[in-house]
């Protein structure tokens, strides 16, 4: 059993003899951390999905039509009631759903908000204000709130009311003008890379929050968008062009400023190679059977390597077609310069390392038996990080929520679902 199996198993015990979870001082990194979730799509559940994996227990508020990314498939979990997709950034939550626009329900959003430490929502700024369960409400409350909301475009500036998904931040913070075959067409990413990465710094900032009220025992609001991430994550390209004017260009898999630095055609597929220093380029020359390169005056060092990419790369290019993924990995297992294989995600889940670190989980799902998730890859030594419970059925713990955390009588209960005002 791997390190990070043995972790989980101390901290989360066997999958099977899961209960119901309430943040009540577990021996979880965040075991005494409630949060009220009414985020949806991608982002915003990325966020709260990673401070569920870290013991926090997760409330996910919902309309009674759900998280809009149910009904992105297929594929779908059991007779197209909820998205593969949607699995995908969901598990360690409970479902709870409410109708808000009603007095009652806006009532059981005020009796939650008193019980959490932090809410995370990504409604149009000023919609959850609107309907008076925003944070200028909610800090009237709970002053320990910590309110994180994650918009498209932040809450001030020309673009506040716009939607933003994540290739719109994508386009317009210029990834998409970066991404592409040479000369070719902008490219979006394969995922939703602005979204998780908004996700990211979303969780970041409501770990310093939290942080902060240890000190000070206040709590506040955090800002997160989709394009101001987006911005920042273009780091170099960002740098040389505020600093020196030239624009970022689409280079395929290669690098601007590091040759060799790219993907390379095998026999059956393709191979990445990058060598960062003169060693590494020697080490790559010696072990393709190319040990002339090492002197050649055209390729001594990175900066005439650059100036010499096309008859490098072409030169590289013939020996590396000549052998497959497989063969290539083997005769680079010990070499001193970043390599791997362009995977399908066959590959992936194949690959002898993934399978050794025990990154698949697999969780008791009511509808499907059972769900395969990829777990949270960061490994603590104490407090573990796992991936307990699947994503919830829609509401599927709404009554669970209700008696249990806000200690609802069975009553009240009967009532509020007889009035629709839950499900």
């Amino acid at each position: 059993m791997t390190f990070a199996k043995k972790i989980c198993k101390i901290i989360c015990g066997p999958i099977h003899q899961q209960k119901s979870y309430y943040a009540t001082k577990t021996q979880a990194l965040l075991g005494d951390i409630n949060v009220l979730d009414l985020t949806r799509v991608i982002a915003g559940p990325f966020c709260t999905m990673t401070l569920g994996d870290l013991g926090a227990n997760i409330i996910k508020v919902e309309s009674v039509d759900g998280d809009e990314a149910r009904k992105w498939g297929p594929p779908f979990v059991g007779g197209k009631k909820d998205s593969f997709y949607f699995l995908s950034v969901n598990r360690n939550k409970k479902s709870i759903c409410i109708d808000l626009k009603s007095e009652e329900g806006r009532n059981i959003m005020y009796d939650l908000a008193r019980k959490c430490d932090v809410m995370v929502e990504n409604f149009l700024p000023g919609k959850l204000d609107s309907m008076d369960v925003g944070y200028n409400k909610l800090k009237t409350i709970n002053s320990r709130l910590i309110y994180c909301a994650i918009t498209g475009f932040g809450s001030t500036g020309p673009y506040k009311n716009k939607p933003g998904y994540d290739v719109i931040a994508s386009a317009m913070g210029g990834l998409l003008n970066v991404t592409g075959e040479r000369n070719g067409n902008p490219v979006k990413p394969g995922v939703a890379i602005t979204d998780v990465t908004t996700g990211l710094h979303a969780f970041g900032a409501i770990m310093t929050a939290l942080y902060y009220r240890q000190k000070t025992n206040r709590g506040q609001k955090i800002d997160c968008n989709l394009l101001s991430t987006q911005i920042s994550s273009m780091i170099n390209v960002a740098n040389i062009y505020l600093n020196c004017g030239i624009e970022g260009q689409r280079w395929g898999t290669a690098h601007a400023n590091i040759v060799p630095y790219q993907s390379f055609k095998t026999r059956d597929g393709e191979m990445v190679i990058g060598t960062g220093s003169n060693a590494q380029f020697a080490d790559l020359c010696n072990m393709i059977g190319k040990p002339e390169l090492i002197t050649d005056n055209r390729f001594k060092d990175n900066s005439v390597r650059v100036i010499n990419r096309e008859e490098l790369i072409g030169i590289i290019s013939d020996v590396i077609k000549m052998k497959t993924n497989k063969e290539w990995s083997k005769i680079f297992e010990k070499a001193s310069f970043p390599n791997g294989p362009v995977n399908k995600m066959r590959d992936v889940f194949d690959d002898e390392h993934v399978k050794e670190i025990g990154l698949v989980k697999e969780l008791p799902h009511p509808d499907a038996g059972s769900v395969k998730v990829v777990g949270p890859p960061t490994v603590y030594s104490e407090g573990g990080n796992c991936a307990r419970t699947a994503p919830p059925t829609i509401g599927q713990h709404t009554k669970d929520v209700l008696s249990n955390f806000l200690g609802y009588h069975d009553k009240k209960i009967h009532d509020l679902f007889a009035k629709k005002v839950i499900r």
